[in-house]
């Protein structure tokens, strides 16, 4: 079997990699190892760089009409359990600073968005899907896979590792990853939802804290902390506990949690973040968790394996247009994505590190923080800019020097301009080669 492409993963960063490289024509081959939807928790955050590049690729209108937008992040402190919830202060992170129109987050469910994905890029005659079907390694610089119970032999000119984080094909490439791992876990569930919880919320005390982000048809996606090792003791004290704590921070969910009906329904989240050296050797790429793992504080996971992929699948297609083969061309798919990247698992890992268990004593210096964060309009404007993925803004010695609270809050209106937003020449520099362009 021939393709120009072969993507190993079908996941949503696979598939937009494919689907950018089937619009332009070119053969492209995914196979998938799960056969049907895994029963795991994936991303459903998508960000607004996400949602630029769903429009981009013309799927924006089906992927806004199965999700539910996110302006608002509350950051509720219970520290006083004392007080009711009303009566708590809040801060929020707001995207609305953002310029128009990606001034927005959206929750929608992760397989639904892989079907949007996979539907779309099922009109195109490049296409090919092969499900389930199992890499298994490279003999004669072909791709072995495993298509029920034989093994077929797939040529392709490129490889796409994008299998996860137990990837193999990150394997073969003998790459180096720097890792962190930390001393808390996640669990994670659906439920419904009452009506009036239309944002985000983060409930936080000194031990712990909740993250409940809304989904379309009235369901919530929660995210709550636990220390490392307690899982086995949580699940011995019965769901009726959990549902407890849920409602202690947030009693609206009380009638709502209680519909969770087994442990089933609840994943463990491990967080792990890791990174590689280099995210390109001779023909092979690697994109989104097989190149880097983030901590899911920021919701970027998805994200970025999504912005991996329609960088790739962009340069893949100036490559084939422009008859320019050559190995060398994918070092620029690297020198876009590998800085951003590195961007986000900073902001990542300081975002865990502040509700880390062992900084319970700094709590009320997390909390001045992020009051600074929220409430300076600058801060607040760079911080939704980075997690966004529009932008880059690094903070300067002043702004750290007014989240700590040495220097006084900025009070004077600011609004982002394109100024701080990627442009076409930062996301596909490539383009410009021929013209020897320097915009």
């Amino acid at each position: 079997m021939k393709t120009n492409v072969l993507v190993i993963g079908g996941g949503v960063g696979g598939l937009t990699v494919a689907l950018k490289l089937a619009k332009c024509g070119i053969g492209v081959t995914v196979v998938e190892q799960m056969k049907g939807n895994p029963h795991l928790y994936k991303g459903e955050l998508v960000q607004p760089k996400t949602l630029q590049i769903f429009k981009n690729i013309g799927i924006l209108s089906p992927v806004l009409a199965e999700g539910q937008v996110i302006n608002n992040i509350e950051l509720i402190d219970r520290k006083n359990s004392e007080m009711d919830l009303e009566e708590l202060p809040k801060q929020s992170m707001s995207y609305n600073v953002l310029p128009e129109p990606f001034h927005h987050a959206l929750m929608i469910p992760h397989e639904t968005l892989k079907d949007l994905l996979l539907k779309e890029a099922m009109k195109y005659p490049s296409f090919q899907y092969i499900q389930p079907a199992r890499f298994i390694g490279f003999s004669n610089g072909q791709a072995k896979v495993k298509i029920n119970k034989e093994e077929v032999f797939i040529q392709a000119d490129y490889y796409v590792g994008a299998e996860g984080r137990r990837s193999k094909i990150r394997d073969v490439m003998n790459l180096r990853k720097k890792e962190k791992t930390y001393d808390h876990h996640f669990l994670t569930v659906t439920f419904p939802r009452p009506s009036s919880l239309m944002e985000g919320k983060l409930i936080s005390t000194d031990k712990t804290f909740l993250g409940l982000f809304p989904l379309p048809n009235n369901m919530v996606r929660s995210v709550y902390l636990i220390p490392k090792g307690t899982y086995k003791s949580m699940i011995a004290e019965g769901l009726t506990s959990l549902f407890q704590k849920y409602v202690d921070l947030y009693p609206s969910l009380d009638g709502y949690v209680q519909q969770i009906e087994s442990w089933k329904q609840i994943q463990l989240m491990i967080p792990v973040q890791f990174h590689v050296d280099h995210y390109v050797k001779n023909n092979i790429a690697l994109l989104g968790d097989s190149a880097h793992s983030v901590h899911p504080m920021a919701g970027e996971g998805m994200n970025l394996a999504i912005q991996d992929g329609d960088v790739l699948g962009e340069l893949f297609c100036w490559m084939y247009e422009h008859n320019a083969l050559s190995n060398d061309y994918l070092s620029l798919y690297e020198k876009v994505r590998k800085p951003r990247v590195q961007h986000i698992l900073k902001l990542s890992h300081l975002a865990a590190l502040a509700y880390s268990r062992p900084l319970r004593s700094l709590v009320s210096w997390r909390n001045k923080v992020m009051d600074q964060l929220t409430s300076d309009p600058v801060l607040h404007s760079k911080h939704m800019l980075n997690i966004s993925g529009l932008g880059i803004w690094k903070e300067t010695i002043i702004d750290r020097a007014i989240q700590t609270g040495m220097v006084s809050k900025r009070k004077e209106d600011f609004h982002l301009d394109k100024r701080h937003l990627f442009t076409e020449i930062d996301d596909y520099p490539w383009r410009y080669i021929e013209e020897g362009a320097n915009r």
